[in-house]
């Protein structure tokens, strides 16, 4: 086969390859899933950035990961009315119906849409029809789990006063907002009563992924979410 000359022929290249793989020299894998259909452990809530492709990072085979991606992996809050909600729909049938036994929240370095929420903390109104509103969603999380200037990074209780972000010194660190907005999503994903249900019964658990775009290290949430550490492993 010739070297392909533009992107098309190179995603097409690429499928002929996936074809021969996994229907030539393994066709009983692609057998099996289309007979008894998927059964994945794991749905992966990502970002819809080109340089974090949850099945590139890690090497998943077809079948399984459940994925989920959008602008920023973020998880809005469970409710019932209002409108079409592509993220909350997946998240229902990965649970629901499929079973899944885990759910990670995967975030990244230099994340285009925690950008934007920065730039629009900052007074630079982003000129997007629904970016802006779409990643506000990130904003309770990076005031309950950024630290103040106290220390604290517990959400304040109704007679303290909440701790003002600034917002010059997050721009500079940006890998905080990721990492907040990431516990964020975790946190909502409590509010889905049939999450909660499986949580209290120990047949699903949550976890929090930070890739770093620099150096490819990968940072993972402790056992109850409230802290990331480096995957030495």
């Amino acid at each position: 086969m010739n070297a392909p000359t533009n992107i098309l022929e190179h995603l097409l290249a690429g499928i002929k390859k996936f074809q021969e793989h996994f229907y030539e020299l393994e066709p009983e894998h692609m057998r099996e899933l289309t007979e008894q259909g998927q059964k994945p452990k794991v749905l992966l809530i990502a970002c819809s950035d080109s340089r974090v492709d949850p099945a590139v990072l890690t090497g998943a085979a077809p079948g399984e990961l459940f994925v989920v991606r959008n602008v920023a992996n973020l998880v809005p809050p469970y409710q019932l009315a209002g409108q079409y909600d592509g993220a909350r729909a997946a998240i229902e049938y990965a649970v629901r119906d499929l079973g899944v036994e885990h759910i990670v929240v995967l975030g990244h370095a230099h994340c285009g849409g925690i950008n934007a929420l920065l730039h629009s903390l900052s007074g630079k109104r982003l000129d997007r029809d629904f970016i802006g509103g779409w990643v506000s969603m990130a904003l309770d999380a990076c005031f309950k789990y950024i630290l103040n200037p106290a220390g604290q990074n517990q959400p304040p209780s109704d007679d303290m006063e909440v701790a003002e972000i600034d917002v010059g010194t997050l721009c500079q660190h940006q890998h905080l907002a990721e990492r907040a907005a990431i516990r964020g999503s975790l946190s909502n994903l409590g509010t889905y009563p049939w999450i909660r249900e499986r949580l209290a019964a120990g047949t699903l658990s949550l976890h929090g992924w930070w890739f770093d775009l620099e150096t490819g290290d990968l940072w993972c949430t402790n056992d109850d979410n409230t802290a990331f550490l480096p995957r030495l492993d």
